[in-house]
């Protein structure tokens, strides 16, 4: 029987064929819920991708398609001209993939017992994991929102939540859910709780933290964002994307994975595992990781016009007025506590800045100004610092301060800087788990017994791999571009890594002490720092 037969008919025929088909020990069809059915997209990364209705429902909403105006690496746009792609497509991609691992484990193994409402999760939750994103994707929750609000702990991840429950309820797809066969009490917790965690943090030392699935079906909970190890879609897909865009070679190929990934049980808990001979495509996953991070994400280049729009974004925040819900007017800082006003907060609001002609944005204005003419902040110098002398969090702050006041002996009186002519970047680089390695917490199976997960050591693998998975970059800047103020910078930074033992970088071969100025302090290698020792016997 046809959807469309049942649907032309009147409710009271409609309730009589019901009964008598439901007489007959047969099942009436669903009533199809209005809108676009599935869909194709042709994506330049995985190709012809068929979309399910409910998810294209979902796709079809403000709240998603808002999106399409936030760029995935923020400001490093400004140095890769071809990162252009947006979070709209990314998401896209993970809701693709989410689905491809969740098949692919319900078609080897029928023993989970994955149903259509699990897939269907697991797509939804894929699709919006990133719906909380605000302008410049990681610029706006890592460097904006903790200087304008440093008391704050907000996640854009915790935004996602607020931003999902916000997009069903405005457009009134509960009902639509429910008629896919989604359960709402049950499925709106499992979705929330694979995008943000659980949903009850005092429930998070718990053997099960989480409502919307038992405990047999854990493994359904490492597809989108994988807390245990980090292998997930989100990384596969922004892997692939990033690379294609930022034209950087990818080493990890996830359909080789999907070929050899199974669940296994391991202390009443079911994970996601990968044949033992794939354990150095996933250190070459990480490897990527590594990589992108280093050549991209944290380009020093990319980092200071992030770090610009975030000194425009402050000057600018007091007087930006976003409507909300009740006609409530928010900043750009606080625009994430009501979803009708971030729905609003975009990439776009770089430009509304910079083609503003109001007086109380001049100073916001001219900083975006200087980016597009590339008159960027100076970039001075970076370190190392040793193991175990790294910089806390707390000390972030007050580092500019601490630079200014490395001030050395001989610099003249017309070349003194003070604190808020510099800018301190302290960057984290690991493999996603801190000093954590990942692969740690990965379990593989052998092909003589693939029901019996096993763990795989560092040192059983290879001697090249990584001794240590984190370390810490200082990168310091200098608002003021002159050469005189330039050349001062220097030997603060300097006198400032004596100060802190930390390593100390040359710059383009030259004695940084010197009053010559290099022609591109820019590309100073931190690879020709010189030993500690021999320094500190040649400093001032």
């Amino acid at each position: 029987m046809e959807h469309a037969t049942v649907r032309s008919f009147p409710a009271q025929a409609h309730s009589v064929l019901q009964h008598q088909v439901t007489s007959a020990g047969l099942r009436m069809p669903r009533r199809r819920p209005a809108g676009r059915g599935a869909c194709v997209f042709n994506d330049p990364i995985h190709g012809h991708i068929e979309i399910h209705p409910l998810l294209i429902r979902i796709i079809d909403t403000p709240q998603f398609q808002r999106l399409r105006y936030i760029k995935q690496l923020g400001g490093t746009y400004f140095v890769f001209p071809g990162a252009s792609h947006n979070r709209f497509e990314h998401s896209l991609g993970v809701g693709y993939l989410a689905g491809c691992l969740v098949r692919a484990l319900k078609e080897k193994q029928p023993e989970l017992e994955i149903n259509h409402r699990d897939i269907l999760c697991v797509e939804i939750a894929g699709l919006c994991h990133d719906l909380g994103h605000g302008p410049f994707s990681h610029m706006f929750d890592g460097r904006f929102i903790p200087l304008v609000r440093p008391g704050l702990k907000w996640k854009h991840e915790t935004a996602s939540v607020q931003m999902f429950e916000h997009l069903i309820t405005s457009n009134d797809l509960g009902k639509v859910m429910e008629n896919y066969g989604l359960v709402l009490s049950e499925d709106m917790d499992f979705i929330k709780e694979q995008i943000g965690g659980p949903i009850d943090e005092t429930t998070c030392e718990n053997p099960w933290p989480y409502r919307g699935r038992p405990r047999e079906k854990s493994f359904l909970y490492e597809i989108v964002a994988n807390k245990r190890n980090g292998i997930d879609v989100d990384k596969w897909d922004y892997f692939a994307r990033d690379c294609h865009h930022l034209g950087i070679q990818n080493n990890f190929d996830y359909k080789r994975f999907l070929k050899f990934v199974r669940v296994c049980e391991v202390k009443r808990q079911k994970y996601i595992c990968t044949r033992d001979k794939e354990v150095g495509n996933l250190y070459d996953m990480f490897h990527t990781r590594n990589c992108l991070h280093r050549r991209a994400y944290q380009h020093k280049v990319g980092n200071i016009i992030e770090t610009m729009i975030t000194d425009a974004f402050l000057k600018a925040d007091p007087h930006i007025q976003i409507e909300g819900s009740n006609r409530k007017y928010y900043k750009i800082s606080t625009a994430m506590e009501d979803m009708e006003a971030y729905c609003k907060l975009t990439d776009n609001i770089f430009l509304e800045i910079l083609h503003s002609s109001r007086p109380e944005l001049a100073e916001a204005r001219e900083i975006l100004y200087k980016i597009e003419q590339r008159q960027l902040y100076k970039y001075v110098g970076e370190t190392k610092p040793k193991k175990g002398k790294e910089i806390e969090k707390e000390e972030y702050d007050t580092l500019p301060a601490d630079v200014a006041a490395a001030k050395p002996e001989n610099i003249p009186h017309d070349m003194e800087l003070k604190s808020e002519d510099f800018i301190v970047d302290v960057i984290n680089m690991d493999y996603g788990m801190k000093e954590q390695n990942p692969i740690d917490n990965v379990r593989f199976y052998c092909k003589s017994d693939p029901s019996q997960a096993i763990k795989i050591t560092k040192e059983q693998v290879s001697r090249f791999l990584p001794e240590t998975f984190e370390e810490q970059l200082i990168r310091v800047y200098c608002k003021k571009t002159d050469a005189k103020s330039l050349n001062a910078a220097i030997q603060y930074f300097v006198q400032w890594c004596i100060y802190r033992d930390f390593t100390k970088p040359q710059t383009m071969g030259h004695d940084p002490l010197t009053p010559e100025v290099p022609s591109d302090l820019a590309s100073c290698p931190q690879e020709h720092a010189i030993n500690q020792r021999n320094w500190k016997e040649g400093a001032p």
